[in-house]
């Protein structure tokens, strides 16, 4: 369970940011090579993110509810292409309507490839509680993103990517050149569009119906 305790380790987007460029970070394993620094990419996203007007009113009219979306946690790590493409609209939709949103890393200093988290991460206790169960498997899938009511009561979690984004079969027939190129498509935005939708979409339903199917 995550309580007020747990939940204010975790860093804000700011913090996050600044992490990313640090020697520390660097210094950690990525994912295909050694770490790069994105921290200049998550500013320019963060700066580039817009709320639609009726995802504004949306998300005013979420918020205001009794037992609404109030605080927000989301495990990262920068070299995912999908955190990415949501942690930075994450951040923008948590400034725009007053979420108290707080950023854990997955991994230590070793890149968790495995189906559990690695001993050496300082946040394998929250990875242990989200991770990913899907074709029999189990994956460390991230982001992870969980929306909270005030008193910490779950809301909703998502994780990797929205539905419409059928990532598994389209990377299937790319090779890396052309995922990297996808990448700094219009496809990956209108990906990021989506993700904010999805969210959205089912807090509604949460709130409206009490639970989600």
């Amino acid at each position: 369970m995550v309580n007020a305790e747990r939940f204010a380790k975790g860093m804000t987007f700011e913090q996050y940011v600044r992490f990313v460029a640090t020697p520390e970070n660097l210094a950690r394993e990525g994912s295909r090579g050694p770490r790069k620094d994105f921290s200049g990419y998550l500013r320019t996203a963060y700066d580039a993110a817009r709320l639609s007007p009726a995802h504004e009113a949306a998300w005013t009219w979420l918020v205001a509810q009794p037992g609404g979306p109030a605080r927000v946690l989301a495990i990262s790590e920068e070299w995912s292409s999908d955190c990415r493409r949501d942690i930075p609209v994450l951040a923008k939709l948590a400034d725009t309507v007053g979420l108290d949103l707080r950023i854990f890393t997955r991994d230590g200093k070793t890149n968790g490839r495995g189906a559990r988290p690695e001993p050496d991460s300082p946040n394998a206790d929250l990875m242990a509680q989200f991770l990913n169960e899907r074709d029999g498997q189990t994956f460390q899938s991230i982001p992870v993103i969980v929306f909270y009511a005030k008193d910490f009561t779950p809301l909703y979690r998502y994780t990797e990517f929205p539905a419409v984004y059928r990532k598994d079969r389209i990377r299937a027939v790319l090779d890396d050149a052309g995922f990297m190129e996808m990448l700094g498509s219009p496809f990956f935005e209108v990906w990021r569009s989506a993700a904010l939708a999805e969210w959205t979409s089912l807090l509604y339903e949460r709130l409206r119906v009490g639970s989600l199917a």
